[in-house]
């Protein structure tokens, strides 16, 4: 038992250590990324759903109308990384964070470049920094960073 005021912590690894093949909605996300542009797809609703989904979550329906949305948006949440692993997008620390993008009511999941958590917080806009070899996956993102007010 945790002493009162003690902090809990243990070391936690979450890999997939497996390749998967792409269907036709992720290879369309995918090869948008490899163009430097990030599309979702636009429920009956009007919701954007980024990454986009084949069937509309809330009503099973499926969803055929492909919408592109900006390379910006705001965090929702974020965890800091202070000691990336080996295959993390980058090898020194970086935050994950949910990132709802202009355009979407969805969030993408993926790093942003900062060097402390100080730098971090929640409502910050953030935009990609894409990949210099575009390759056709989510790693055509390399990250986002913070948007440098004009």
């Amino acid at each position: 038992m945790a002493a009162p005021g003690e902090v809990l912590s243990a070391q936690y690894v979450l890999e997939y250590t497996y390749e998967r093949s792409v269907g036709p909605v992720i290879g369309r996300f995918f090869a948008g990324l490899r163009e430097r542009r990030i599309i979702g797809v636009r429920t009956r609703s009007g919701k954007v759903l980024v990454p986009p989904t084949e069937y509309d979550p809330d009503t099973g329906e499926p969803l055929d109308e492909w919408v592109d949305v900006a390379d910006r948006g705001v965090v929702t949440t974020w965890s800091f990384v202070v000691e990336p692993r080996p295959r993390q997008p980058l090898a020194r620390p970086f935050a994950w964070a949910l990132i709802v993008l202009d355009g979407a009511d969805t969030a993408l999941l993926h790093a942003v470049d900062v060097q402390s958590a100080e730098r971090m917080q929640t409502t910050m806009r953030v935009r990609a920094r894409w990949s210099e070899r575009p390759s056709g996956s989510i790693l055509d993102i390399a990250c986002f960073e913070p948007e440098i007010a004009p």
